[in-house]
């Protein structure tokens, strides 16, 4: 048998043909499915299940796949986009969009291309958020925006088996001329700043410098007081301790006037001591006399003063003649 009728008998033979069978069926029937992957199986050209991550078997020549879904997190842009504030200003906006596909059945079976339609809707979305707001609201909240977008696709997404994440407005471009305005808005605001805030500063500078005077003031008018209280006690104390001084002094005169007085009562007593007086007060009288004729040219007397004064003196010297006998 030759070659040709090898191949031939090969090529009739049933069993070849059943085994070709069998592998293509295999071969259609086994899926190996990689993770965050969901393949969309349909039956007789109707949608029957989704295969799951793992090893997955199907019937061969009666299901096949049609659509192989990524259900990862993917990032879509959103391309620059005319949108109309609320009060006529015309802006450039593009943005970024975060989806994941939650039901890959439904992804393929209720709309034609996923991507497409969000990134429609978004761009939709987008220019209704802007038309709601004025110029400054736009550039002030952009948060709003980005959660009104957000709230609206998550509601609109849910039946294509699409889940929105997270949406972010990339860049706002307002036209030209309103730029130059803005610009030049900022600028005064900056200059506006920067006078208030010298203006702050010239005040603080002033409150410190008279806060400060202030205080020096209160403290020089404290230490005025402390000086007079400290100078009226140093005072009172001086005047207590010259009254103190000139109250013993007095004391003391006292008590030796007293002592003398004492003494000389004691010696009053006796017979020389009244002798003693009655010759001090002749001397006394004589230098009485004395003084009053020192003092003027004419003396007037009663007419006795004479013999009182020679009376004095003879008793003087009778006084003294005893104390002398006495001795």
């Amino acid at each position: 048998m030759n070659q040709f009728d090898i191949i031939t008998s090969l090529i009739t033979s049933p069993w070849l043909w059943l085994v070709a069978v069998i592998l293509l069926a295999l071969k259609k029937g086994i899926y190996f499915v990689p993770q965050n992957r969901g393949y969309v199986i349909y039956t007789m050209g109707r949608y029957s299940s989704t295969l799951k991550a793992g090893l997955n078997f199907i019937i061969p020549f009666l299901q096949r796949v049609v659509a192989d879904r990524n259900l990862k997190e993917q990032s879509l842009d959103i391309e620059s986009q005319s949108a109309i504030t609320k009060d006529n200003i015309t802006l450039q906006i593009d943005g970024i969009l975060f989806m994941k596909v939650t039901d890959a059945g439904a992804a393929t079976n209720n709309v034609t291309d996923y991507k497409r339609s969000v990134i429609q809707l978004a761009m939709t979305t987008m220019r209704n958020a802007i038309g709601s707001m004025e110029l400054d609201e736009c550039f002030q909240n952009r948060d709003v925006i980005n959660t009104q977008i957000l709230s609206a696709m998550t509601e609109a997404t849910q039946p294509w088996g699409v889940m929105v994440t997270r949406y972010e407005i990339k860049d706002i471009t307002p036209p030209q001329s309103i730029k130059e305005d803005m610009e030049k808005q900022m600028t005064a605001e900056r200059e506006k700043r920067s006078v208030i805030l010298t203006a702050e500063g010239i005040k603080k500078s002033e409150v410190t410098k008279a806060e400060g005077l202030k205080q020096a003031r209160v403290l020089d008018a404290e230490a005025a007081k402390a000086e007079q209280v400290l100078g009226a006690e140093a005072e009172k104390t001086t005047r207590v301790l010259e009254a103190q001084g000139k109250a013993e002094a007095i004391r003391l005169v006292s008590e030796a006037e007293a002592k003398a007085i004492s003494v000389i009562g004691q010696q009053a007593a006796t017979p020389e001591g009244k002798k003693a007086i009655e010759l001090s007060l002749a001397q006394a009288a004589i230098q009485a006399h004395q003084a009053i004729a020192s003092q003027s040219t004419i003396v007037l007397t009663d007419g006795n003063t004479g013999e009182n004064i020679a009376n004095t003196v003879a008793q003087a010297i009778a006084v003294s003649s005893s104390l002398k006998l006495a001795d």
